[in-house]
């Protein structure tokens, strides 16, 4: 589905090189429109269906992936020194950074005033998660999981770029989560990942320090 993190399994696919067919769906005008509802039970984004398997969940989709196509790309090894790290990073996003996102966001479209104590936290939480990424990628000076990208950095970030359409907070206190994001750009296949998930969308607004325009489809809310 169109502006969603749909795009991590795209970007995936590219840059493992592999063959797949994608089909868009279009939000209706925010929620899974019923062709996509009718994939999964969920109705959430992504959904891949490989011979007779549906599956759903990014962080699944994104292993089975690498498992059985992945030919020991993009992963790190048991014995590697940073396969700790690796894991860390690979289940941080939907673990503790999108989620923290998601908490955030819930309480500002509820209404729920700055001055509430429930929202205070909710709020620092998620600074909090944004500034260990930022010092993560300040040790690194690469990649999450260390000095090669991986299918961590494929499941971060989503939620630290397009998913700002969503609620839209700013980044100009993470200067080295904005140098990363230029290194994602720049990456080939994250570029036809974008072209070929959510054409027609501005890439670099995504990655700048202020919070880009948001998604048409809230305006409908």
């Amino acid at each position: 589905m169109i502006v969603s993190q749909s795009e991590r399994i795209i970007w995936l696919c590219e840059e493992l090189g592999i063959q797949y067919e994608l089909k868009n769906y279009q939000r209706s005008p925010l929620l899974s429109p019923p062709a996509y509802v009718a994939l999964h039970p969920m109705g959430a984004a992504p959904v891949i269906t490989d011979g007779d398997i549906t599956l759903a969940e990014t962080g699944a989709i994104t292993e089975y992936i690498l498992n059985m196509y992945g030919n020991g790309k993009l992963i790190v090894k048991p014995e590697d020194k940073n396969y700790a790290d690796y894991l860390y990073w690979l289940h941080f996003a939907n673990g503790t950074l999108q989620p923290g996102l998601g908490r955030a966001a819930t309480l500002i479209w509820a209404g729920v005033s700055e001055d509430n104590n429930i929202r205070a936290r909710v709020d620092n939480k998620f600074k909090a998660a944004l500034q260990i990424v930022d010092n993560r990628l300040d040790e690194t000076e690469a990649w999450l999981a260390g000095k090669e990208f991986t299918a961590a950095d494929v499941m971060s970030v989503f939620t630290l770029s397009t998913m700002r359409k969503f609620f839209g907070f700013e980044l100009g206190s993470y200067p080295n989560v904005l140098s990363y994001l230029q290194r994602v750009t720049k990456r080939e296949a994250y570029q036809r990942a974008m072209e070929k998930g959510d054409p027609g969308l501005d890439v670099q607004e995504l990655i700048g320090a202020d919070p880009p325009s948001p998604f048409k489809g809230l305006k409908t809310r």
